[in-house]
């Protein structure tokens, strides 16, 4: 055998060996693997074990606000694969799912602890309360298939680790408070299927690798800050179905590819700064499109006619550009319309023929929104509006040029929840089929030529919220009727011909009502005390009518108004006092009427108080000098000759009677004088009466119409004659109020005598004793310096609760506290001294 024989023999022999090596290796190691595997399956494994552990750490950084809630189970009592929201596997007992949402959770999510859930394959916490940061370990969840944290309150910015989540399909980070850039890496997750990082602060651009996405179907990123214009890359996302970009920074032109993503359903754009002019026959490859909107941006030009190509188009949003010209006519064949929004463009020409589209819309039977408000229609309104769909919740035609009226037949619209068509040129009345829009919300007509009457069938519209029929030509009175609209917030009827009072049992029952306005009208009487029940009324307008009376006491009751104007009417009578619990009241007029005596000190506590106008009255007295009365430029007090004191700046005279004496030093001496001497005088009056009160005996009760609460021989009165007597105790026959109860003004009997009624307070502690003790020494007492009782009751109301009044000769010229504190009816010493 030669040498080389056998060195290839002895190779052979090598080759041979290593390869039964390697065949028995293999074996052993299948071997050991398959008893390995029979082990894990029959006892705990510490992949088990840092699960649980996992799992327990979570728990202690959540805060479960529930009684009872999700992770009341998550104890020893339980496996942990049987804890509420915790899946596992069959063969390795691993948590593969961790659903926990809409749970109210909050706290946040551990750092580091997440990442061992290898097995993870859901992790879906959505719409809870979690704060905190995204853990950068949720990367190291390979088998990660679904992840939706959205509507929590996360912050930071988004991992760039949770790129390393090959397998993941749906990622939903919306509605949280992310901010930085979108990740790059984002665009190798070949496997994504939908992206939803919306409503976030997320800033910079959105990265071109985006466009590798090859699988994905749905991508939003819109409401956040982010720039730069749009990737052309977009446009290879051929599986593509919904694009939310919309309220960003985005600028540029809309990539002509974008236009070409055949599978698209939803293309939203709106709210950015994208620009671009509009062609008739622009192209768009979008046959499986539902909804387009590109409102509020800078597109150009005019609406394409090619858009009636898309044949199942739904939502066509155009609002907020500068788009010119005529609506097609066209688009009348699209029978899946159901929102047309023009609103905010420069469309039409002003001119007679702008609004025939109308005609080719009356085609479409599912139409529910259309809005072209604020443009540049003009002509006739045509009358083929009443054919629209009865499926019709929202019609906007404002601020156009539009003439001619209403149709009779808007009744027809049945289903119409909104209908505004004011700031046009619109004649005639006010169609009574509005009344058969019974799920009619918003009626805004304002800013035309409407005449006649504000028609009674108006009451019928009970859900309806604004009424604004403002700045129009209406006459007549406010029907009564309109007291079923108790879900009103807005009502506005100013500038306008209305008369008559504002009808008493009707302002009352808007509940709802914000904002009241009837300034610039006609309207006379006075304003009713019901008013007082509107707790949520913010603005009240009702200046430059005819309006007389008294200001209602119980408009203090209107805790949140923030804005009152009165002025230039006929109210009477002083400021409410009631005003001092206008705790929200920021403006205030009530110039140009009659009112008179003094301005209410406590107007000074009203700290949010900026602007206050009470010009041209006949105030008199001392101006306070706090609060709003400290700034010059935030009061008006012009035209009140009897008014002094208050701030140097605006020199008004000093409140002093002192000028006896040419001498300063001499008038001062007199002055403290005069003081002394009305001391001594009041002591001297109240020494009078307390006498009087002890000397003067008994003398013969008389008795009341209820129960004898005076004695016999007084005149018997009911709770029904007082309450005529002084019309339903209105607040403008109040003349004064004290610790224990109100006194009005009546007129009593026949006779027409006029009578003062005190009405006790039953609710305020010890009225009750009062009545009692007063009672008690009226009928003994009787002199020609007290006032004469005429008559007491004691009875039940119309309420069924307890009512009592004591009844007194009306004094005309008021009280003696009023003649002897007020500041501008001063007795003189000799008047003083009569007084005893």
């Amino acid at each position: 055998m030669s040498k080389s024989t056998q060195l290839m023999e002895m190779a052979v022999f090598s080759f041979r060996l290593q390869w039964w090596f390697l065949l028995v290796s293999l074996v052993i190691s299948i071997i050991t693997s398959f008893k390995l595997e029979s082990v894990s399956c029959s006892t705990p494994t510490f992949g088990n074990e840092t699960d649980k552990h996992a799992l327990l750490v979570i728990k202690n950084h959540l805060v479960d606000v529930r009684n009872g809630g999700a992770l009341s189970s998550w104890n020893d009592s339980l496996h942990f694969c049987e804890w509420e929201g915790v899946t596992c596997g069959r063969k390795h007992e691993r948590v593969k799912v961790l659903r926990l949402e809409d749970q109210s959770l909050g706290g946040s999510l551990p750092p580091i602890v997440i990442g061992n859930l290898t097995f993870l394959r859901e992790l879906l916490l959505s719409n809870n309360n979690l704060q905190g940061s995204i853990p950068s370990d949720i990367g190291l969840l390979r088998r990660l298939q679904h992840l939706n944290l959205s509507w929590n309150s996360l912050q930071g910015q988004i991992p760039a680790e949770l790129t390393n989540c090959s397998n993941l399909i749906n990622m939903d980070l919306t509605k949280n408070y992310l901010t930085g850039q979108i990740p790059f890496q984002v665009g190798h997750m070949s496997k994504l299927l939908l992206l939803r990082l919306g409503a976030n602060g997320l800033t910079g651009v959105i990265p071109f690798t985006l466009g590798n996405l090859s699988s994905l179907q749905r991508f939003s990123v819109a409401y956040n800050h982010l720039e730069g214009g749009i990737p052309h890359d977009l446009g290879r996302l051929k599986s593509l179905e919904s694009l939310h970009l919309g309220a960003n920074n985005l600028s540029g032109t809309v990539p002509p590819s974008l236009y070409n993503l055949s599978s698209v359903t939803q293309f939203v754009v709106t709210k950015n700064i994208l620009s671009g002019n509009f062609l008739s026959n622009m192209r768009f490859s979008f046959p499986q499109l539902r909804l387009l909107a590109i409102a509020g941006n800078q597109f150009t030009g005019i609406i394409p006619e090619t858009l009636s190509n898309i044949s199942g188009l739904e939502i066509l949003d155009l609002g907020g550009n500068y788009l010119t010209g005529q609506v097609p006519n066209s688009l009348g064949v699209l029978k899946d319309f159901q929102w047309f929004d023009l609103e905010y463009n420069n469309l039409g020409r002003g001119m007679s023929g702008d609004l025939n589209f109308l005609n080719s819309l009356t085609n479409i039977s599912s139409l529910k929104i259309l809005s072209l408000d604020t443009n540049n229609f003009g002509g006739v309104l045509p009358s083929s509006i009443v054919n629209l769909s009865t499926q019709m919740q929202q019609l906007h035609l404002g601020r156009n040029k539009i003439f001619g009226s209403i149709p009779e037949e808007i009744g027809n619209l049945i289903n119409l929840t909104a209908f505004s068509a004011g700031e046009n040129y619109l004649t005639g009345v006010l169609p009574t089929s509005l009344g058969k829009l019974q799920s009619l919300r918003v009626l805004w007509l304002c800013s035309n030529r409407l005449s006649g009457l504000l028609p009674s069938t108006l009451g019928n519209l009970s859900l309806l919220c604004y009424l604004n029929i403002s700045h129009n030509n209406l006459e007549g009175n406010i029907p009564t009727s309109l007291r079923n609209c108790h879900n009103l917030e807005i009502l506005d009827l100013s500038d306008n011909n209305l008369s008559g009072s504002v009808p008493e049992d009707v302002i009352g029952h808007f509940n709802q009502l914000t904002t009241l306005h009837l300034e610039q009208n006609s309207f006379t009487g006075s304003i009713p005390a019901d008013i007082g029940q509107l707790k949520n009324l913010n603005e009240l307008l009702v200046s430059d009518n005819n309006i007389s009376g008294e200001i209602p006491w119980e408009l203090g009751s209107c805790s949140v108004l923030e804005y009152l104007d009165m002025a230039r009417n006929s109210f009477q009578g002083n400021i409410p006092l009631s005003f001092s619990s206008l705790r929200g009241i920021q403006f205030l007029d009530l110039s140009c009427n009659n009112l008179s005596e003094t301005i209410p000190k406590e107007l000074e506590n009203l700290s949010g108080l900026l602007s206050l106008n009470l010009s041209f009255n006949y105030l008199e007295g001392e101006v306070p000098s706090g609060g709003v009365f400290t700034n010059v430029s935030g009061i008006s007090i012009s035209g009140n000759k009897k008014l002094c004191g208050g701030i140097p700046q605006l020199h008004l005279p000093p409140c002093s009677d002192v000028s006896l004496s040419g001498k300063t030093g001499k008038g001062k001496h007199l002055s403290i004088k005069i003081i002394i001497a009305i001391s001594i005088a009041g002591v001297s009056c109240l020494a009078f009466l307390v006498a009087s009160i002890l000397l003067y005996g008994r003398k013969k009760t008389l008795r009341s119409s209820s129960r004898a609460s005076l004695g016999n021989g007084y005149l018997r009165v009911s709770f029904q004659e007082l309450l005529k007597a002084t019309a339903g105790f209105s607040s403008s026959n109040l003349i004064g109020m004290g610790s224990f109860g109100s006194v009005y003004r009546g007129i009593l009997g026949q006779d027409e005598r006029p009578v003062a009624i005190k009405v006790l307070n039953l609710q305020q502690r010890g009225a009750a004793k009062s009545f009692r003790d007063e009672c008690k020494a009226l009928r003994k007492i009787k002199h020609r310096n007290l006032l004469s009782i005429i008559t007491s009751c004691s009875s039940i109301d119309h309420k069924g609760n307890e009512f009592k009044a004591l009844v007194f000769e009306y004094m005309s010229n008021g009280s003696l506290d009023n003649w002897l504190h007020h500041a501008s009816r001063r007795l003189s010493f000799r008047e003083i001294i009569y007084c005893n």
